[in-house]
């Protein structure tokens, strides 16, 4: 019976082999991406994540080992916009992978069809690190995050067409969602509208936008700039003025820059990310991300103290 027995087992795994190998392989650049692919994909797509959540994604290490996760891709997803063009291009040039190379069908660019914010009319380098084509954290708008679902499902119905029924499923499923939480997560900041608060780095205008909140002053001077004891001292004297309770501070930022300033101030500091995982309890899922900041903000701002 022993041989029998395994003989139906690895008959069994050898029939699995097949499903294994047909999940189809993509790489995202930042947690975002990937996880907003996954919830189009689900069990059809295996998901490699390039940058990690708790690190800057402007400046993210060009290891050896990412460009073999490059060379194994079939869909590369990337934010666009310069998001990571410090670092992806030559991981693309030492990966050798065609089918993923800029312009080919398995090269995603993200932003594509996203109203961008903030693109400068001219390039001047002097005003710190500024992106020719917009803010590139166009993702904290959940309503970006519908159009890069639905781009993505187009993309996963093309490259896998045998499969386009489950990821337009997937997409109806995700969108639905989105929708009943985005009425949520109105409803809940809606006593703040037009309440201003301060933000480390630049990366929040579509998250102030889209509910109505003002993310106007920064603890660096220019975008990229590392703050300077002079700066701190405008920002404090700027949110005395005019009252402002709440600072914003991404987990590769110094958060003790933030907590001196809030202590001359009696502003209350939040931890926040863009990108899922940045939040310990929001890993590889975008609308708990969504939860937790809006969550945590309208938290902060009505009762800043606490």
């Amino acid at each position: 019976m022993k041989p029998n027995l395994t003989l139906a087992v690895f008959a069994a795994w050898l029939s699995v082999i097949p499903l294994l190998q047909a999940r189809l392989n993509v790489v995202a650049t930042t947690p975002d991406f990937a996880a907003v692919a996954k919830s189009i994909g689900g069990d059809l797509v295996e998901i490699t994540t390039l940058a990690r959540p708790t690190e800057d994604p402007h400046f993210v290490d060009a290891k050896p080992s990412l460009i073999l996760k490059l060379n194994r891709a079939e869909v590369l997803l990337e934010g666009g916009a310069e998001l990571e063009a410090g670092w992806l291009p030559s991981l693309l040039a030492g990966a050798r992978n065609p089918r993923i190379a800029a312009g080919s069908p398995g090269h995603v660019v993200c932003n594509q069809d996203v109203p961008m914010m903030e693109t400068p009319a001219t390039l001047d380098r002097s005003e710190g690190d500024i992106h020719a084509r917009g803010n590139p954290h166009y993702m904290t708008d959940p309503a970006n995050a519908r159009i890069v679902a639905s781009h993505l499902a187009d993309v996963f119905c093309r490259i896998d067409p045998k499969s386009a029924e489950t990821y337009r499923a997937n997409l109806k499923k995700f969108l639905d969602e989105l929708a009943v939480k985005m009425a949520d997560w109105h409803k809940t900041l809606a006593p703040y509208q037009g309440r201003q608060m301060v933000a480390y780095h630049n990366a929040w205008p579509y998250f102030a936008r889209r509910f109505g909140l003002k993310i106007a002053l920064f603890l660096e001077p220019k975008p990229g700039l590392p703050p300077t004891p002079t700066h701190l001292a405008e920002v404090i004297a700027r949110m005395k003025k005019e009252q402002v309770s709440v600072i914003f501070v991404e987990p590769y930022l110094d958060r003790r820059t933030a907590e001196t300033v809030a202590r001359g101030t009696g502003a209350k500091v939040i931890d926040v990310a863009y990108l899922p995982g940045g939040i310990k309890g929001t890993e590889n899922d975008y609308i708990k991300l969504m939860d937790y900041l809006v969550t945590s903000v309208a938290k902060a701002l009505a009762d800043p103290a606490k």
